[in-house]
């Protein structure tokens, strides 16, 4: 594509405009005037003809996939083709998505001076996280004579994936991870384990539990089982992607923060998971990951590993809320089929809706003996005793403070619920998520209860 220059504009302005009104002026000088001025557009013809094809064999050589953190900046790094016998100026441009956005609408270069590519980085940085498509680089050079802008547009494919920034919550996990590290050292090791570790003679005090009856009969002696401590146990988070994870956080923990007006529930359990599979990596243990909503939407077995983890967090980053309602029955069902070794399950949900925490009571008799369950869910807006509270100073507030009453003792009866049943149920709060969560797992974790 080939449009005018502004230089092009203003020698039509300095030229052709006082020609035309000099011949107005003197007739006779009319046939000099009009040569001039057809000379003035055989030069901004023939510089139009020799350019057009400058930018033929300029091309860019984009990455496949340029990976970002949630509001941080990034960049995304590509190279520019081009003939070694070319030296000249281009100006390149890409219409970014709206969730990605960059300090600079366009860079300028010059090409020809190292060689038959160039190398240039772009700074990015994604409001929202997800997986976003490059499709089109524009790319701008002048003409040799700078009349013309000469353009081209190249169709391109690069995904941009803007992962959950981590390090909005990382603020005490630091300190509550080395300090995990530095007590298990020191503390104990309570309980005898369940690993198999090996046999030997029985000797006075071994529970009948342990004795192994088929080397017993071998041996024609009691022979006792010894077990170690695990060292490595199976976390899995399980996040609810149903219709109340579409929930603003800021909203539900009743603030009212601009700069998080599209943030979601589900947002904030991606990122406190994320984290959770790191804390976990960093104990030795094994991370896995279920997803739902009306239905299991992605499952990765327990394991540990740098290529296991960004699995996991490539599982995760597109994750969006879904309109439908959980079905705990059939998520219940596929994890008592999935997941045949204990674990330890930490539910990301949402069960301040009386039906679906007696669904999901009802389906904890699936699993709720065989692994070691904990709920978690988002801290309710004004959920606290009666009377504990600020002072009440209008008739609203008395409305208010026995709504938070009534909201409260549900879950207070829900906990009591959960407790009969081995399961335990924790409510974070929106700022301290992360934290909390991994310090759920490092207790847990320090006790031995799983």
């Amino acid at each position: 594509m080939i449009v005018p220059d502004t230089r092009l504009l203003i020698m039509a302005a300095l030229s052709l405009i006082p020609l035309a009104a000099i011949a107005a002026l003197y007739p006779d000088m009319s046939f000099f005037i009009y040569n001039a001025a057809g000379v003035c557009v055989f030069i901004a013809i023939a510089d139009a003809l020799i350019s057009k094809d400058r930018l033929l064999e300029v091309n860019p050589e984009m990455p496949d996939i340029v990976r970002l953190s949630r509001d941080r900046e990034g960049e995304m790094i590509f190279q520019i083709k081009c003939p070694e016998s070319k030296s000249f100026k281009i100006r390149v441009s890409f219409p970014f998505p709206e969730q990605i956005l960059t300090p600079f609408p366009e860079a300028d270069t010059v090409l020809g001076k190292e060689g038959d590519s160039f190398s240039m980085s772009w700074k990015l940085t994604g409001i929202r996280q997800g997986l976003f498509i490059l499709e089109l680089c524009c790319i701008e050079t002048p003409s040799v004579l700078g009349l013309w802008a000469i353009r081209k547009r190249v169709p391109i494919h690069t995904e941009l994936r803007v992962y959950p920034n981590l390090f909005t919550g990382k603020e005490n996990l630091n300190a509550i991870i080395m300090k995990s590290r530095s007590g298990i050292h020191s503390l104990r090791s309570v309980g005898k384990g369940r690993d198999f570790e090996q046999l030997r003679e029985y000797m006075s005090g071994d529970a009948l539990e342990d004795i192994h009856w088929k080397a017993t009969a071998k041996r024609n002696q009691p022979i006792s089982k010894i077990y170690q401590i695990e060292k490595t146990q199976q976390i899995y988070a399980v996040i609810d992607a149903s219709r109340l994870s579409a929930r603003n956080p800021e909203k539900l923990a009743g603030n009212d923060n601009p700069d998080e007006k599209d943030a979601t529930v589900l947002e904030r359990f991606v990122t406190a998971a994320l984290i959770l599979g790191a804390a976990a990596e960093n104990q030795g243990d094994n991370f896995g990951l279920i997803t739902f909503n009306d239905q299991v939407r992605t499952f990765i077995s327990a394991k540990t590993g740098k290529a296991h983890y960004n699995a996991c967090r490539d599982a995760l980053y597109t994750l969006t809320p879904s309109p439908a309602a959980p079905d705990f029955s059939e998520l219940f069902t596929f994890m008592g089929t999935r997941i045949r070794r204990r674990s330890l399950l930490i539910f990301l949900t949402s069960l301040d809706d009386p039906v679906l925490s007696e669904d999901f009571q009802s389906g904890m008799a699936v699993i709720g003996k065989r692994h070691l369950s904990l709920v978690n869910m988002m801290r309710p807006f004004g959920a606290k005793r009666l009377f504990t509270g600020d002072q009440v100073e209008s008739p609203e507030d008395i409305y208010r403070n026995l709504g938070g009453h009534m909201l409260w003792k549900n879950l207070f009866e829900l906990e009591k619920s959960f407790k009969r049943n081995g399961v335990g149920l924790g409510l974070l709060d929106n700022e301290r998520l992360c934290a909390q969560l991994v310090s759920q797992y490092i207790s847990i974790k320090q006790r031995q209860v799983l």
